[in-house]
């Protein structure tokens, strides 16, 4: 996990400008860590002065993390576009749990974070 949190490019599946939202939250905590993050949601707006895209597909630089802030039952679908778009890793967050798509991932040689936060994490370290 400490290799997962050490990465820079995040794409934030789910994030959207509106600020009661825990992605959005936690995509400000990931730019105050100095990383940098690209918001993908259906209108592939910018939030947060970051880049937006609709699909991980439309990124064309490479992405070290996928981070899906998407219910359980949507998690899958988004896991499956990390692995396509060649990923390091991807962080299902706190609640998401979907362990058919992270046996995928790992099978493909992604690194799996599931059901937890990069900000919780970066705590319990004490960084």
């Amino acid at each position: 996990m400490a290799r997962v949190l050490d990465l820079r490019t995040w794409a934030v599946v789910g994030l959207t400008d509106n600020p009661a939202r825990t992605a959005y939250r936690i995509a400000q905590v990931l730019l105050d860590r100095g990383k940098h993050v690209i918001a993908v949601n259906p209108r592939g707006e910018p939030v947060l002065g970051c880049p937006g895209v609709r699909t991980l597909a439309e990124i064309d630089e490479q992405i070290d993390v996928v981070d899906v802030f998407r219910r359980s039952e949507q998690a899958g679908a988004h896991v499956d576009e990390a692995i396509a778009a060649g990923a390091t890793a991807v962080w299902l967050q706190l609640g998401v749990v979907d362990e058919a798509a992270a046996d995928r991932a790992a099978a493909a040689g992604l690194a799996v974070v599931m059901d937890t936060c990069p900000a919780i994490e970066w705590s319990r370290s004490g960084q």
